[in-house]
């Protein structure tokens, strides 16, 4: 059988040991004609008759002389085989230290557990940042085909975060099983982006179609008019159901100005770009504006949200406890005497900070509505709808923080919040809370790579962390756009 390294060397080595051999046999060859020559010249001559003394020693000297021949032959043929030993070992040491495709190589390691996991994490993550923005920038264009392949591309990542979600519970349990689960993460991943990817010019040629900047513009005028009615609406909040109530939304209205700044430099780049025809700038100006003003929106209706909850729960509250203690009196003598006496310490505390005063009415219920879950009531009537408002809110709490702070934020926390969506009001509630908590950890351990004044003052270090910008260069990098992996830097 023919030896690997043989079938794969190259063509121009083999020319080039038959040359080194070649010479070698030319040298031979002529060192042995060299030697034999003499001989033969000698015994094809005819006889010399002798001759006088003179003659005689001249004749020595010639056989001296012809003695002499012998060495250079010889020097020859040793310099042809030094030669020829030399290429040899030349080759030998190239074939050993050849890192050509024709000689086998070790194969890559394969990657370790370790390494898929941080390659799904990565999928997931790169995947909601595609979804988010895509979302965002369906906010100011009908493209019906973008919308589909949104919502293909929800799909796809719903079903990652599922499978991410099962993994991390230790679902499956066989080392082949956990692998393929970790393939079918980032398969799910790359098919969302692949849907967005594939809209991408779609969506491009229906926003140039539009009123782009016109709509940014509006856009933009109503929100700044909005930021002093909404602080002056946290502020109400704040001091009505105290500081812990509004503590989730606390510097809202701040990072909202913050985007606004920024917008408002990327519309006055658009104009002028508009003005001196360059259509590139035009574009990036425009799209940068229309994400940042997307963020202040939900950083201001968040606020919003908040306080009418807020609301909505200190009218349910005095209900809920009503029922909450009729539920209880109904399982007085039943064998959960531990559960009852606990859930009657947490509806009396609950019931004193009402005729307290200030209060935060979501936490009361959110404390009522599981005191009466540790009985196995509270399924129906106001306590079952105090719990779906607090998981709500919740659940939108944890999404605006992700989403304007989603240049930070890891999978563990985008992975708790898609599990609360489709959770139960209870584990909603608790699920959503922990991804909060991992998105604010997440932002604390990032910090801010573009520090200073100029970068503050521009808005673009706020627009970094909320994702408008890919944050690969000094000034913030390419605009994100709609679209997944491949299209969503387009905008340079």
């Amino acid at each position: 059988m023919t030896s690997s390294l043989i079938r794969g060397r190259p063509r121009h080595a083999t020319g080039h040991i038959a040359v080194r051999v070649g010479h070698a046999v030319l040298g031979g060859v002529a060192g042995v004609v060299w030697l034999v020559l003499p001989v033969m010249t000698s015994v094809t001559q005819d006889p010399v008759p002798v001759a006088d003394g003179g003659a005689v020693a001249a004749a020595r000297a010639a056989d001296g002389a012809a003695a002499t021949d012998y060495v250079l032959p010889l020097l020859a043929v040793a310099v042809a085989g030094a030669l020829g030993g030399y290429g040899y070992v030349r080759r030998i040491r190239r074939a050993r230290s050849r890192t050509t495709p024709g000689v086998l190589s070790p194969a890559p390691p394969a990657p370790t557990p370790a390494d898929a996991e941080r390659q799904a994490r990565a999928s997931l993550v790169l995947a909601d940042d595609c979804v988010r923005t895509s979302r965002e920038a369906l906010g100011y264009v009908e493209a019906t085909s973008a919308e589909r392949a949104l919502r293909a591309a929800e799909t796809e990542l719903t079903a990652a975060f599922a499978i991410w979600r099962r993994y991390e519970e230790g679902v499956p349990a066989d080392d082949a099983g956990r692998r393929q689960a970790l393939v079918g993460v980032v398969g799910r991943c790359a098919e969302a982006g692949r849907q967005l990817d594939a809209e991408a010019a779609g969506f491009d040629a229906e926003w140039e179609a539009g009123e782009v900047l016109a709509a940014a513009e509006g856009r933009f005028r109503r929100l700044a008019g909005r930021t002093g009615g909404v602080a002056a609406a946290l502020a109400g909040a704040g001091e009505r159901y105290g500081a812990a109530a509004v503590a989730s939304v606390v510097g809202y209205v701040e990072q909202a100005k913050d985007r606004l700044v920024f917008a408002t430099a990327q519309l006055n780049r658009a104009r002028q770009s508009a003005d001196s025809g360059d259509g590139d700038g035009f574009r990036r100006g425009v799209r940068a504006a229309e994400g940042a003003v997307a963020q202040a929106a939900v950083l201001l209706d968040g606020v919003e949200r908040l306080a009418e909850e807020l609301r909505t729960a200190a009218a349910l509250v005095p209900a809920a406890l009503t029922g909450a203690e009729a539920e209880l009196a109904g399982l007085r003598g039943t064998a959960l005497p531990p559960r009852l006496a606990h859930a009657d310490a947490v509806l009396a505390g609950v019931r004193a900070e009402v005729t307290g005063g200030r209060y935060d009415p979501l936490d009361a219920l959110r404390r009522v509505a599981r005191a009466v879950e540790g009985t196995g009531g509270g399924r129906a009537g106001v306590i079952a709808a105090g719990a779906g408002l607090v998981a709500r809110s919740a659940l939108g709490a944890a999404d605006d923080f992700v989403g304007t702070h989603r240049g930070a934020v890891g999978a563990e926390a985008r992975a708790l919040l898609a599990a609360a969506r489709g959770a139960a009001p209870a584990d909603a509630d608790r699920l959503a809370r922990k991804a909060r908590e991992l998105a604010e950890r997440d932002v604390r351990a990032h910090g801010n790579p573009f520090t200073g004044e100029a970068a503050h003052g521009s808005g673009v270090a706020g627009a970094v962390l909320g994702g408008v910008l890919l944050g690969e260069e000094g000034n913030g990098g390419p605009v994100v756009a709609f679209g997944g992996p491949e299209s969503r830097g387009r905008l340079g």
